[in-house]
């Protein structure tokens, strides 16, 4: 039998019945007395009462895993994850520390000296506050790899988000055992934390396990971990926490989250009872985290933290241009598409990319056909070459080519290197060119490259916009990445309280059952 709450009732309204279900810090009862059925958080009236149904005080910094808040030292178990090329900003980083909110500064695709000034940045206007620095794999640069990380060792990061790893790499093995040791009690103690985003569960295997002997043994021939390390190698796994990425923007595999992290969480049971650690490692979920039934639902599912990215592209301390965030506010569910990835273009791996207002997508594939076709730029028919030029690099290659080589050698000389003698390698650098600098037209809005704008997204942007329909987060420069942030968790909380009055065979009105955000007066910082 279900319990039908009346909205016409006297003091028993739609709004009324919002205010209880909102006020998280309070628990809500469903009563019925004499003037019928109504919903308060006044234990004393519901003692005087008849009481129908309950859901406990829910606060929001009680979703998800203790362990993760404290390890991490931070409110929520929220985590806004990197976007590369400094999208996620040394601004947008500090901004969510200060809120005792965990980022990722995006540094994959920014030069050293760039992320090594990021760095410095957040250590100075957030000192002391937990963040992370997202360390990609770039199986083309492996040099990036190692830049970052002796950036994030000699800035004292303490946590990496580790991203598109299709193998473990010495670079990553390096940072997680350095500072590895035993404390004063025996415990085997870890400096460095990873967070590892994978979205395939023979990737998940790789951090779940303990670093591979073969990479250990290297690096201690090298001299890179200490005896000590190398020892103490075995007793840890690779990551504290794998976000489990579902359908999101950039590198993703697309898939369904209710298949992807129910999958994640068997593989790490398994391997925590094969391995005994001391502390199991945490599951994440990402990819389609834009609302907070979303967020919700991931928490349901049981994970450990939520992660969000898309959304955060469009807030006002992300280093994304106005244009291109008045794209992504205006963005739906539909308006994304793959396209080659200028880091693993020879591989033929895709990004997810807005596809609503740029026509990037339709050209990077052509590039990428052509690239498929042909041996080098000098075997492409005169025709089909005229129309790359003219149409989509809107330079020659030989100019193209020049820019390439100007590029690398500040960057990593090695590809020139690679490329010459090799026309096939050559070509493809040309064309990764246009990949690469798409998407800094992006956040410098070039006017004159509009078209040609490369803008990571998932669809979890346009169910963030359908949710903020008619709120004052509906306009771009409403959006601060830390109130988002607080609002999905106030929001994902309030939908979980809600799904347990109804499991409760309580039957709410519709007005009353989703959660709307409205300013917050403050934002809490520790």
């Amino acid at each position: 039998m279900t319990t039908s709450i009346a909205s016409s009732a006297p003091a028993r309204d739609d709004d009324a019945i919002y205010r209880a279900l909102s006020t998280l810090e309070e628990p809500v009862f469903v009563v019925r007395d004499e003037r019928g059925v109504a919903v308060t958080t006044d234990a004393s009236a519901a003692r005087n009462a008849q009481v129908l149904a309950a859901a406990p005080a829910l606060r929001p910094e009680s979703l998800g895993e203790n362990t993760f808040r404290s390890e991490h030292d931070v409110r929520y178990a929220y985590h806004s994850g990197a976007m590369a090329n400094g999208i996620a900003s040394a601004p947008l980083v500090v901004a969510m520390a200060r809120a005792g909110l965990l980022a990722s500064f995006g540094a994959a695709g920014v030069l050293p000296a760039r992320i090594d000034e990021a760095l410095a940045t957040i250590g100075r206007d957030a000192p002391g506050k937990p963040f992370a620095c997202n360390l990609i794999h770039s199986p083309s640069e492996p040099a990036l790899e190692r830049a970052i990380v002796e950036a994030c060792l000699r800035h004292d990061v303490r946590c990496v988000e580790a991203s598109a790893f299709l193998d473990l790499t010495p670079q990553v093995v390096r940072y997680r055992l350095t500072g590895l040791h035993r404390d004063r009690t025996g415990r085997v103690a870890t400096r460095h934390r990873v967070i590892a985003k994978v979205s395939r569960a023979e990737v998940a295997e790789l951090f779940l396990r303990p670093p591979p002997p073969h990479l250990v043994r290297g690096l201690h021939e090298a001299g890179e971990i200490t005896d000590e390390q190398a020892e103490l190698a075995s007793s840890i796994p690779m990551a504290d926490d794998i976000t489990a990425e579902a359908d999101s923007g950039g590198h993703t595999d697309r898939r369904p989250l209710v298949v992807l992290l129910p999958s994640l969480l068997a593989v790490r049971e398994r391997l925590q009872r094969e391995h005994g650690f001391a502390q199991r490692v945490r599951i994440g979920a990402a990819g389609g985290i834009g609302t907070p039934t979303a967020a919700a639902a991931a928490f349901a599912m049981g994970a450990a933290y939520v992660v969000t990215g898309s959304i955060n592209q469009a807030t006002v301390e992300a280093a994304q241009s106005d244009a291109a965030k008045r794209l992504l506010a205006a963005a739906g569910v539909a308006d994304t598409t793959m396209a080659p990835a200028s880091d693993m273009f020879e591989l033929g791996v895709d990004v997810q990319v807005l596809q609503r207002g740029t026509m990037f997508p339709s050209r990077a594939r052509r590039l990428y056909d052509t690239y498929r076709a042909y041996d080098g730029v000098e075997s492409i028919p005169a025709a089909e070459r005229a129309e790359l030029e003219q149409r989509i690099l809107q330079r020659s290659f030989e100019q193209v080519w020049a820019e390439c080589q100007q590029y690398f050698r500040a960057r990593d000389p090695e590809q020139i290197e690679r490329a010459e003698g090799n026309p096939k390698r050559r070509m493809a650098l040309i064309f990764r060119w246009y990949l690469g600098r798409s998407s800094g037209w992006s956040t410098a809005a070039t006017p004159e490259r509009v078209a040609d704008y490369q803008i990571w997204c998932g669809p979890a942007m346009g169910a963030f916009n359908d949710w903020v329909a008619g709120t004052y987060l509906a306009a771009p420069a409403h959006r601060h990445v830390a109130e988002v942030g607080e609002q999905i968790m106030r929001g994902a909380a309030f939908t979980t309280r809600v799904s347990q009055l109804r499991a409760a065979g309580v039957r709410l009105p519709a007005r009353c059952s989703t959660y709307v955000p409205a300013p917050l007066t403050t934002i809490e910082s520790r």
